[in-house]
């Protein structure tokens, strides 16, 4: 019996790109593995890019020493404002108070964060309090005005705390009402960004100059509340911690917003024919330490800003004006939009079924 030649059994020769359509594959998943580490790098860095330092100079926390004393403190009382040994009470629950906290230094920080913790509480009931605390970072200090206590036409950055519908009571009193998506829920925390020539309008309650706001229910608190205030990289960022639950919730975060150094930090409050106590407990402030590369530190500096303002602020007010149709403009933009789409649809079909009667008759 002739041996078998079992070499010709186990002679496989895979087909013609085999290996190389398997190493192919195998270069794709390692990319793709290269790709997901260097993204999860990425972000790790992202997440420890920054550093923060308490600056104990632009921060005000208990025990207040010195607070108002003539050069003795960092911080200076104006108005009705008064230092107790639990808060800086800002405004008492009285009518026609204002009251005020400003920094005597001012800050050169590229990128900072202000914590502030603070508490509005009062005898009235829903919407019969008011008006609202602020927190500034402006050229100007020190004087009294209109806007939560300051001075109108400010320069640089406010972020207030309104407790007050006027803009609501307005409408009520012309026997209008509000659509569902332009009413707002009071209190009501927005940001906006002066530049000595733009006024705070009082009776809309700041909606034409609005970077972003969010509702937040601060008043007669049994827990702790919280502002957060931070600035990076020209990013304006504001969170709240008003539920007891020690989380951040966003309220608003606007890229392109030009701070100059220099300027100072304060808080105001101010009642009318309503009135709350409006109380700072603490306001920390943090020096973030960020990565730049060169190119963004030489960009900066070329940038130097002498003016507060913000990038595309005109999308932003459009937007909002977007934001405030009424009803009757809504339900004529989604009908006309409807009517477009079905217009569009009839046409497609029509021009499909002359392109297939066509492409039949070449085949007789």
């Amino acid at each position: 019996m002739a041996p078998v030649n079992t070499s010709k059994c186990f002679d496989f020769k895979p087909p013609m790109g085999f290996f190389s359509r398997r190493e192919m594959a195998l270069k794709y998943i390692l990319i793709l593995i290269f790709i997901l580490l260097t993204i999860n790098t990425c972000s790790c860095d992202d997440d420890h890019e920054m550093e923060e330092f308490l600056k104990r100079e632009h921060s005000l926390s208990k025990p207040y020493q010195g607070v108002g004393a003539l050069g003795s403190s960092h911080w200076e009382l104006m108005g009705d404002a008064m230092v107790t040994t639990d808060q800086v009470r800002l405004t008492p629950d009285m009518q026609s108070r204002q009251g005020a906290v400003w920094s005597r230094i001012p800050c050169h920080l590229k990128d900072w964060e202000m914590q502030v913790h603070f508490k509005i509480h009062g005898q009235g009931k829903k919407n019969l309090n008011g008006d609202g605390l602020a927190i500034w970072y402006t050229k100007e200090r020190m004087q009294k005005g209109p806007v939560f206590g300051n001075m109108d036409n400010f320069t640089g950055l406010g972020v207030f705390v309104d407790t007050y519908p006027n803009e609501e009571k307005h409408i009520e009193a012309q026997k209008k009402r509000y659509t569902p998506r332009t009413q707002r829920i009071f209190p009501y925390v927005l940001a906006m960004v002066g530049n000595g020539s733009v006024s705070y309008d009082h009776e809309r309650d700041g909606r034409p100059t609005e970077l972003g706001g969010c509702n937040a229910m601060v008043r007669n608190l049994k827990h702790d509340s919280f502002l957060f205030i931070r600035y990076v990289r020209r990013r304006l960022t504001v969170m709240i911690d008003i539920d007891g639950q020690h989380e951040w919730r966003d309220c608003l975060d606007i890229p392109g917003v030009r701070l100059p150094l220099g300027y100072y930090f304060g808080a105001s409050a101010v009642t009318g024919d309503l009135s709350d106590n409006h109380d700072i407990i603490s306001l920390k402030l943090y020096q973030l330490t960020v990565l730049r590369s060169k190119k963004e530190e030489e960009e900066e500096e070329q940038a130097e800003m002498t003016i507060p303002s913000v990038d595309n602020m005109d999308l932003l007010q459009l937007g909002q004006n977007e934001a405030g149709m009424s009803g009757l403009s809504i339900f004529f933009t989604v009908l006309f939009s409807m009517l477009g789409c079905i217009f569009l649809i009839v046409i497609g079909i029509v021009v499909y079924s002359q392109w297939n009667e066509s492409r039949r008759k070449r085949f007789y």
